[in-house]
């Protein structure tokens, strides 16, 4: 595996410069995703980071949202930031799939906290009028099994989610404070979990309620593996109902739940997509170091400072997926 990860790798390197994979190349089906998901995963990826690039990433992954409820996970962001993903950006794309955005309340206090000041924060981004907005614990919260976790024995989250029939994790890739980086791992694991069930995974399975969270965080590695732990509950409970798309732009080294993060250092870099959320965080990293931006030193330090990477080691042990991959460039 580890001469197979520095091979893609490799090949990463050329696909910087948009001479990787060739769009006649394009030709895999999600069905043979899903016979390579323990080998090489697919990952799409586009320059462009418009509306239209959205939609045509989306379409790219030959999985259709289907179903009457389709939850759209995104980081509303905490009012006084400003490199969430952008209403104007997603909307379309929203629309298309009839997508309902949906999130969790924080376990930090802030004006994410409780379910009112939470969507109002979310109108005032401007989400509440491009799409209906739930806020998934806002009626309490339900637990989801995890098999044979070393940390979690289970995944608590909102109470509203298993009314959903698919899942789309949209992330906005970024560094993060605690966790290195965000991207669809994070968001599937602490962005559906409920404010609650954040300080179960925070605290490595030590408490279960947002009370006295900070006086209880776990060793780094063991808040790691407990998101790759209710990223896989998320994944297990979804089957094929799931897909993974993560926006690389606005590129932080803090994490839309700040209200004042550092502003990107480097630029932008498109938008990925696979059916894989190990692949999709391993292909985002991997661009990140594989740019010729200088300024990657500063979100190359937060994921490495932070053990990063652990998480996508221990998700791949654990079956969430897999860091050999397939480059597809779809421009």
């Amino acid at each position: 595996m580890l001469l197979k990860n520095k091979l893609i790798v490799s090949a990463l390197i050329g696909a910087a410069a948009l001479t990787g994979c060739a769009r006649s190349n394009n030709t895999e089906t999600s069905s043979d995703m899903d016979t390579q998901k323990n080998d090489t995963a697919l990952v799409y990826m586009t320059r462009e980071i418009t509306p239209e690039a959205l939609v045509k990433i989306y379409k790219a992954l030959g999985r259709e949202a289907k179903g009457e409820k389709v939850a759209v996970k995104i980081s509303t962001g905490e009012p006084g930031g400003h490199n969430f993903l952008q209403p104007a950006l997603i909307a379309d794309f929203v629309k298309l799939v009839n997508g309902t955005i949906v999130e969790c309340n924080t376990a930090y206090v802030g004006r994410r906290f409780s379910t009112e000041d939470h969507y109002k924060a979310a109108e005032e981004h401007g989400f509440t009028a491009i799409a209906p907005v739930d806020i998934l614990d806002g009626d309490g919260e339900i637990k989801l099994p995890i098999e044979n976790g070393k940390h979690l024995e289970y995944d608590i989250v909102g109470s509203h989610y298993p009314d959903y029939d698919f899942t789309i994790i949209l992330s906005h890739f970024k560094g993060h404070a605690m966790g290195g980086f965000g991207g669809a791992v994070k968001n599937m694991s602490i962005g559906i979990a409920s404010s609650n069930g954040k300080s179960y995974i925070h605290t490595a399975g030590k408490l279960n309620t947002a009370e006295g969270i900070w006086d209880h965080t776990a060793a780094q590695d063991d808040f790691l593996e407990s998101m790759a732990e209710a990223a896989k509950a998320i994944a297990d409970h979804c089957g094929d109902n799931i897909l993974y798309i993560s926006v690389a732009n606005n590129l932080s080294v803090d994490c839309d739940c700040d209200s004042a993060p550092e502003d990107p250092k480097m630029g932008d870099i498109g938008i990925l997509a696979s059916l894989d959320p190990i692949a999709l965080d391993k292909a985002c990293t991997d661009l990140v170091r594989a740019s010729e931006d200088h300024g990657k030193i500063h979100l190359i330090e937060r994921i490495d400072s932070r053990h990063g990477m652990h998480t996508l080691d221990y998700g791949e042990q654990i079956g969430l997926g897999t860091q050999t991959y397939k480059l597809v460039n779809i421009d």
